[in-house]
């Protein structure tokens, strides 16, 4: 039986005894994860450089776009005969040179992810054993360091989902308590004095498309769902199962995600000034290493840094095994082209690619790239592998016209505003 012909929404009767599992929560716990990493605990600072009222047009123009292009990035996957990577799925469509195109664009999507949260882990980690005189200088400094955190980083992630469930999970569930409590905790030393004025209309739009990655990125959880997808596929034998709980997962982390982040942000937004954020952006760390510094109360500080480390530690996890997926897609399709299938061995080219993901990260570490600066410019990866390449798909691919929807419109929108974001930079 082949998925092509899958429409969701019809088959409603078929669909509605399947029972949500421990293993569907596994995903949605994944999901939340992914989507609570770089962007919440970065996003605060871009809040305080840029002012609340820039922030909440960001977040009217990007939180309706990630709900549509999910749910369409998602559908183009679960609708295709293949499922084992992203390149053979485009491969299945468009052909194999579309397949190692798109393939290496879905790849420099989750490169943007891997970078970011091996970065911020190793700096954050760094910073909290100094903030509480754990170390007396930086151990980040020191490069045996940053190759210690990446492969303990790699090696938790290469375990497979249902470990990541037991190792995660609770990682999740934590960092997402942490979050409503902390946005409370805030309160009272909200201040409206940290409520920016409404900047000149030029100003504002710029820094709305500024700000729309770090939108994007808060509750962001797309690159997580083609290793769903495939998951979900490995495990059920009717496609039509599959594709109903893959979009029922992802349905319900969105929804989880939105009502608690845009809290969190808020109370955020009112307790950090705008000093704090630039100081945040000079040192390179996530606004909650400054929170651990300038919040009263050792326990406050101690949620911070669970927070921090969980949050990041989590969507590492999370966006690992997708940017695994994408590596191994691109060799394979290489591959297959001078070497039979039947002669690969997958073991071997999973541990080589494994062990080359542990040097690459390890020297990117080392350069210390500015992590706020690479999250823009992964602005217009995102647009056109999350929202273009999609739509484009649907558009091109006749099994797909199910999917030519105004909200299709919407995304592509929303990815010509991502792509153009980071040549606003210049007039900042």
């Amino acid at each position: 039986m082949t998925v092509t012909s899958i429409h969701l929404d019809t088959n409603v009767d078929k669909t509605k005894k399947i029972p949500f599992t421990a293993y569907d929560f596994g995903w949605v716990v994944l999901c939340i994860g992914m989507a609570i990493g770089s962007g919440i605990v970065f996003m605060p600072v871009q809040i305080g450089l840029k002012g609340l009222w820039v922030f909440l047009a960001a977040v009217g123009l990007s939180y309706p776009a990630v709900y549509y292009l999910q749910e369409l990035f998602l559908r183009t996957l679960i609708q295709s005969e293949k499922c084992d990577s992203y390149a053979n799925i485009i491969s299945h469509y468009l052909g194999k040179n579309w397949g190692i195109a798109l393939g290496v664009v879905y790849f420099l999507m989750l490169l943007t992810g891997v970078l970011t949260y091996s970065t911020a882990i190793t700096y954050d980690s760094s910073s909290y054993l100094q903030t509480f005189k754990l170390t007396e200088q930086s151990y980040s400094d020191y490069a045996w360091y940053g190759l210690i955190v990446v492969s303990l980083l790699v090696f938790i992630s290469a375990q497979g989902e249902r470990f990541l469930f037991k190792i995660a999970g609770p990682m999740v569930i934590v960092k997402f308590s942490i979050i409503v409590t902390l946005a409370v905790i805030m309160v009272p030393y909200w201040s409206l004095a940290n409520l920016q004025q409404l900047p000149n209309f030029f100003t504002f739009f710029r820094d709305v498309l500024l700000t729309l990655p770090f939108a994007l990125f808060s509750i962001l959880y797309v690159q997580i769902l083609s290793p769903m997808n495939i998951a979900y596929r490995k495990l059920e034998k009717d496609p039509l199962v599959a594709a109903y709980r893959s979009v029922r997962a992802n349905r319900l982390a969105y929804r989880t995600i939105v009502i608690a982040v845009l809290f969190f942000a808020i109370s955020f937004s009112f307790s950090i000034t705008k000093e704090e954020a630039v100081q945040a952006l000079e040192q390179n760390i996530s606004a909650l290493a400054i929170a651990a510094k300038v919040i009263p109360g050792a326990w406050v500080q101690g949620m911070s840094v669970l927070l921090n480390v969980f949050a990041i530690m989590s969507a590492f996890f999370g966006i690992y095994m997708g940017f695994h997926e994408a590596v191994k897609g691109i060799v394979d399709n290489l591959l297959s082209r001078f070497i039979p299938e039947s002669r690969i061995n997958a073991k071997l080219v999973s541990l080589s690619i494994t062990i080359g993901i542990v040097f690459f990260l390890w020297a990117w570490v080392s350069t210390r790239f500015s992590t706020m600066l690479l999250l823009q410019l992964s602005g217009p990866i995102f647009g056109i592998t999350a929202c273009l390449v999609p739509c484009y798909l649907v558009w091109k691919v006749k099994s797909l016209q199910n999917l030519r929807t105004p909200a299709a419109f919407y995304v592509v929108f929303y990815g010509v505003l991502l792509v153009a974001s980071p040549l606003l930079k210049f007039f900042e």
